[in-house]
């Protein structure tokens, strides 16, 4: 039987949808904000990892803005508030694969944690003007 036919999720091998998020930046703006509050502010929001990946792109400003759309897709996606989690306590890392993927630690973990969240499916994109980001938490 078809469950999501019935209105049911599809369990499957994919686990239960938990939450789902999603974020949009405007690059720009989100340049601007990095340039008038400077790298104390990179720091805070972002690990020395994806720091330094975006760095090896001529623009770093639209990599480093999908992957502040994923922390707040993240966010969202476990029913968090702007202060419940540190932006640093959610990370965008590389698979293997080239793929992006998600590391949680601290508050952002105990939380994904208690919500019986043990799977993650993020999606990043972006353009010279804006960028995009979607979080599946899954049980």
């Amino acid at each position: 039987m078809n469950h999501a036919a019935d209105g049911a999720a599809d369990t499957g091998a994919a686990g239960v949808v938990v939450g789902l998020g999603t974020d949009v930046v405007e690059v720009e703006r989100f340049r601007l904000a990095m340039q008038r509050r400077g790298a104390r502010l990179e720091e805070r929001l972002f690990s020395e990892a994806e720091r330094e990946y975006a760095r090896t792109h001529r623009d770093p400003a639209p990599r480093l803005a999908a992957r502040f759309a994923a922390k707040e897709a993240v966010m969202k996606a476990l029913g968090a508030g702007l202060g419940d989690l540190a932006f640093r306590d959610v990370e965008v890392v590389r698979a293997s694969s080239g793929a992006p993927d998600l590391a949680l630690t601290g508050r952002a973990a105990a939380l994904a944690r208690s919500r019986d969240v043990h799977r993650w499916h993020v999606s990043l994109s972006h353009t010279g003007t804006t960028a995009i980001a979607v979080a599946l938490a899954l049980a």
